[in-house]
């Protein structure tokens, strides 16, 4: 008898080599999943390469149903089904693995959102109990001509004139964005955490301790230390100019939202706004949303101190952008905010937050 020569099948081990590559692709894609935030504010990162991955994972199943029933069929003179298996299985593993992140992912992301509307709803309360101590006057920091300005003179002054640098007769100077939200923090006792939206890579509650150690007393301060920007997760509607607000305009105007997504972030990028088009693609239209929320929207606080979840910015009074400036021409759309940017008229919101003095 002539002897039997085995061969491994060519077709199990290309299809165990497809498994393999569709693994290495998946595990990003899968940690992209896993935490949203590490995609960039444009919808790319980490992710991006794993698509490949899908087609890869297909094909290797099917070459690998192939080469087992190739198998079969050689009656012992191919051999090389562990391979044959391994292309199946990865596969189905990928799918039961996707199957699970989209249960546990659909909880991840509202969990930040609930919470971050809890914290948005603290604060409109908050303001409600300062306006009643100032004259229906929302918090602005500083005094009558403080600008927005990217730092204070001294937050950690003896008095509010040394605090924003303000003249001698009292008026000028400049203030954070952070510094007039912080004053709730200062007469109305809400705590730092409460400024902290889970979604918001990077911030966490202001601790005094971090750089004053041994002073902890939160009302003696006038800003969430050096770097607000670390600790204060929301966008405030420009509280320096001409049009302060008062608890008595008209309730559907958003007074406070989610970081705005046209501004620098602790660690990402602003957003490109040339790819933002409120008539265009569902892409192009969530370009304009919150980092913190994937790009999926904005936790916002109305004047009336109700939250809703918003799938779009133009969610203000006449569908206004509430992260822009009205341009004179598209509310919808408006123009970018920068350091001094200021609101066109009554009814525009410009929520804007402090830019990172750093970046880590």
């Amino acid at each position: 008898m002539e002897p039997v020569i085995v061969k491994t099948s060519r077709a199990a081990l290309i299809a165990a080599g497809l498994a393999v590559l569709s693994l290495v692709l998946f595990v990003p894609g899968l940690i992209a999943a896993l935490d949203p935030r590490l995609l960039n504010p444009e919808g790319k990162g980490i992710g991006a390469v794993s698509s490949w991955g899908v087609p890869l994972a297909f094909l290797a199943f099917a070459t690998g149903v192939g080469a087992m029933i190739e198998i079969g069929l050689a009656h012992g003179r191919q051999t090389g089904h562990g391979f044959a298996v391994i292309a199946v299985m990865v596969p189905i593993a990928q799918v039961l693995i996707i199957l699970w992140v989209g249960v546990n992912a659909g909880r991840k992301v509202l969990s930040p959102r609930m919470s971050c509307g809890t914290n948005l709803s603290g604060i409109g309360r908050a303001m409600l109990l300062y306006s009643n101590d100032y004259e229906d006057a929302l918090p602005v920091a500083g005094a009558k001509g403080t600008v927005w300005g990217a730092s204070l003179g001294d937050w950690t002054a003896q008095d509010r004139s040394a605090a924003f640098g303000l003249r001698p007769d009292g008026t000028g100077g400049q203030a954070t964005i952070a510094s007039s939200l912080y004053l709730l923090v200062k007469y109305t006792e809400v705590t730092p955490k409460t400024f902290v939206c889970r979604g918001e890579r990077g911030t966490r509650p202001f601790d005094p301790n971090e750089h004053l150690p041994g002073r902890t007393k939160l009302a003696a301060l006038w800003d969430f230390g050096p770097d607000p920007s670390r600790h204060c997760s929301y966008s405030y509607d420009m509280p320096y100019g001409t049009y302060r607000r008062t608890i008595s305009a008209e309730p559907a105007m958003a007074v406070a939202a989610d970081h705005n997504p046209w501004i620098d972030g602790l660690f990402w990028k602003a957003t490109n706004f040339s790819k933002f088009r409120p008539a265009g693609t569902d892409k192009q239209q969530r370009m304009g949303n919150a980092v913190a929320h994937a790009l999926q929207g904005q936790n916002v606080l109305f004047l009336d101190t109700h939250v809703e979840f918003q799938k779009r910015p133009y969610c203000s009074l006449d569908d206004d952008n509430i992260y822009t400036s009205w341009d004179g021409i598209d509310k919808t759309r408006g123009k970018p905010p920068k350091l001094g940017s200021q609101p066109a008229d009554a009814r525009d919101s410009l929520l804007v937050n402090d830019p990172p003095a750093s970046r880590k």
